[in-house]
């Protein structure tokens, strides 16, 4: 299957230089290109990419707010979306994972590592390895709502064990880690992994860890 692509971002040459390196590969194919947010949210909605890349520093409409009409579920089939920034711990990027980000990837990446991202989110999973989540969100957690004693009630009900796992996954671990810490095969951590997504209402594992640290369950730091 060819992987459809909307390049969005502000710099003439940023966006040159991505779409060369994308079009150079056999399953990938540029469909589109934006120099701000509102004519990317325009365009994804035309063409329906598998994968738009989003800056999340543009005018008119940032690549936050951007991100959220792409992946709101009441607008049809929602498009992906893989954040890049130039900053390596941009203030906005826990706003776009909140907003529906599928990850998160910095503008220094090499050409192999884009080309790869785009696989990855178009293959429905979560960019960021779960140790790079956490190291972010650890930077930025103070910038979330304060926890509050009813904050746990943000995860629902989970059984005690989906709870252990969330923890778990909130701290960075894979779940191959969860598996050995809990004494579980990695298919039932998957299993539960799933379950939590469906209860919580969330995409991506990334997303379930931003959860965490919302509800007080996990804090900056946490080990």
């Amino acid at each position: 299957m060819t992987i459809q692509v909307l390049i969005a971002d502000d710099h003439p040459l940023m966006r040159a230089a991505m779409r060369m390196t994308l079009t150079a590969e056999p399953d990938l194919e540029v469909v589109g290109e934006a120099a701000d947010g509102l004519t990317a949210v325009h365009l994804a909605r035309q063409l329906r990419p598998h994968v738009a890349i989003m800056d999340i520093r543009m005018p008119i409409l940032d690549g936050v707010a951007a991100t959220g009409r792409l992946t709101d579920p009441e607008q049809g089939r929602p498009v992906k979306v893989l954040v890049i920034t130039s900053f390596h711990l941009d203030e906005y990027v826990v706003e776009a994972l909140r907003a529906g980000a599928s990850g998160f990837l910095l503008k220094d990446v090499t050409s192999e590592e884009l080309v790869r991202a785009v696989r990855v989110v178009a293959a429905d999973n979560a960019l960021l390895a779960p140790s790079v989540t956490k190291r972010l969100l650890d930077r930025y957690a103070r910038r979330l709502p304060p926890a509050t004693p009813q904050g746990l009630e943000l995860l629902g009900n989970p059984t005690e064990r989906e709870l252990a796992v969330l923890k778990l996954v909130a701290r960075g671990h894979s779940n191959a880690e969860i598996g050995r810490a809990l004494q579980l095969a990695e298919t039932t951590v998957k299993t539960h992994v799933g379950h939590l997504l469906a209860k919580l209402g969330v995409a991506h594992r990334v997303q379930l860890v931003v959860l965490a640290y919302e509800s007080g369950l996990v804090q900056p730091g946490a080990i």
